[in-house]
């Protein structure tokens, strides 16, 4: 891949990581309620999530779902059922606890990291958007694989340090939510629910 088509994919990336959307929000949502450190988890998750959608669309698979309307339908409802039931979970939880009891339960690392895998490849229209997105930056001329591992490891590696950021802004504001109650937690829940029920209905 030459330098510059890097430079101008890296700027590209940055920008799609940092607008807002379900894995952000996720991320958000598990560093205010677990801190900087367990939210790594939800990131190693939807980093994964968002390399294994890459790799589909460098197969194929997103012209593919472009052109099979009953394959992109499906993707969606999965997709909207299962940000709604996380949206759910969410509204559902607690008001934040600053001072947890000692033998409290905390939220296993690998259930922090399917939730941030699942939210990722929940959406099909990031599997659409890397169709069209990727293309852009492909050098037929040279290695495809070797195209594939560098735009890879450059998303998967700016998704991180995005994600990270907002993690421990999160942890940093904590009281503040935690002062918010059960409302914070609504507020990103219903947040999730409108996406998840959104997604089915978008063409």
């Amino acid at each position: 891949m030459a330098m510059h088509l890097w430079l101008i994919y890296l700027v590209a990336v940055i920008g799609l990581s940092l607008t807002p959307g379900p894995n952000s929000l996720l991320v958000l949502t598990h560093g205010a309620l677990h801190g900087h450190r367990k939210a790594l988890f939800t990131v190693s998750g939807g980093a994964l999530g968002f390399v294994a959608l890459i790799a589909l669309s460098m197969l194929g698979i997103g012209a593919l779902l472009q052109a099979s309307a009953g394959a992109l339908a499906v993707l969606k409802w999965v997709g909207g059922a299962y940000l709604i039931w996380l949206g759910i979970q969410l509204w559902r939880a607690p008001a934040l606890d600053l001072q947890k009891p000692a033998n409290a339960v905390a939220s296993g690392g690998m259930a922090l990291f399917r939730q941030g895998l699942l939210a990722a490849v929940s959406n099909p229209k990031v599997l659409l958007f890397y169709g069209a997105f990727l293309p852009q930056f492909i050098d037929p001329q040279r290695d495809l694989l070797v195209q594939f591992v560098v735009m890879a490891v450059t998303f998967a590696t700016v998704e991180c340090f995005v994600e990270y950021l907002l993690a421990r802004l999160a942890h940093r504001i904590r009281p503040i939510l935690a002062r918010a109650g059960r409302r914070f937690n609504r507020v990103c829940g219903g947040m999730f629910v409108v996406m998840g029920a959104a997604l089915p209905m978008t063409r």
